[in-house]
């Protein structure tokens, strides 16, 4: 069967297909309210950072959603409970919206972030981030964006229904907001450049999610294994864009320990 896009926004819109989707960013708020009263963070320039009972075992990235134009690390506090079960720290990188700051300046000022955290918590470090986050996740990766020594600990990137491919968004109303141009979607999409070498790269993504996620995941697991990188498309029955994420919480999900079990392997 031909796949072809005849309406770029309704193939980039995600809450117009889930059943229910204005509750879930109340319940969101709710979560991560109660997550940081339970366990309140310690400041990390736009972000905040977890830390477990005990010494980590490692620094887990989560970096936020929200199409580079909404939302901040604070909604999503309550996702780092699985890495502080399993004994890691967890850092949530916040960053400025479109259309004030350009895709480039949230991918500089996320890394500037992640190189904070690592500078307070030893060892490992485990990236991951949704949808927007996802991107910004895969960046975090690639060379020239993270300080070679901060990059050299990294030992998994799991992008979870990332947009890898900036392109595409060109011809939707969000570039109304996002003003990407052609210059800028060849130098920050993923899948248009080359990761580190070494380090295992899964992209997971919820099959219930709209065709052009599911595609968007594929597309860079595809062409990185094409670079050589070890890599997985995991497209995770009947989940959507929303609740794909909701298994960060849980230590012994699939999903965080593909995350988290690599803490041997650089």
């Amino acid at each position: 069967m031909l796949y072809q896009i005849t309406d770029w926004d309704d193939a980039y819109a995600n809450g117009a297909h889930i059943p229910g989707a204005d509750a879930y960013v109340p319940r969101w708020t709710e979560a991560a309210t109660a997550f940081r009263k339970a366990h309140p963070p310690q400041p990390l320039g736009r972000g905040q950072l977890f830390m477990p009972q005990g010494n980590p075992r490692g620094l887990m990235v989560f970096i936020h959603g929200g199409y580079w134009m909404r939302f901040d690390s604070t909604l999503w506090s309550h996702l780092a409970k699985g890495a502080l079960l399993s004994g890691w720290a967890c850092a949530m990188p916040g960053y400025p919206l479109a259309p004030e700051a350009r895709i480039a300046d949230m991918t500089r000022i996320v890394a500037d972030q992640v190189a904070q955290a690592a500078a307070q918590v030893a060892g490992p470090i485990a990236v991951t981030g949704h949808s927007a986050g996802g991107h910004l996740a895969a960046r975090m990766i690639c060379p020239g964006v993270l300080p070679d020594d901060v990059a050299a600990r990294v030992v998994a990137c799991v992008p979870i229904s990332p947009l890898t491919d900036l392109r595409p968004l060109m011809r939707t109303a969000l570039n109304n907001t996002l003003n990407i141009d052609t210059a800028e979607a060849m130098a920050e999409s993923p899948a248009l450049l080359e990761p580190h070498a070494g380090i295992p790269v899964t992209t997971w993504v919820g099959g219930a999610e709209r065709p052009e996620f599911i595609r968007q995941a594929r597309l860079l697991a595809d062409i990185w294994a094409g670079l050589g990188v070890a890599t997985d498309c995991v497209i995770d029955p009947g989940l959507h864009h929303f609740n794909v994420i909701e298994a960060l919480s849980r230590a012994d999900s699939p999903l965080t320990r593909r995350l988290l079990d690599h803490s041997g392997a650089r």
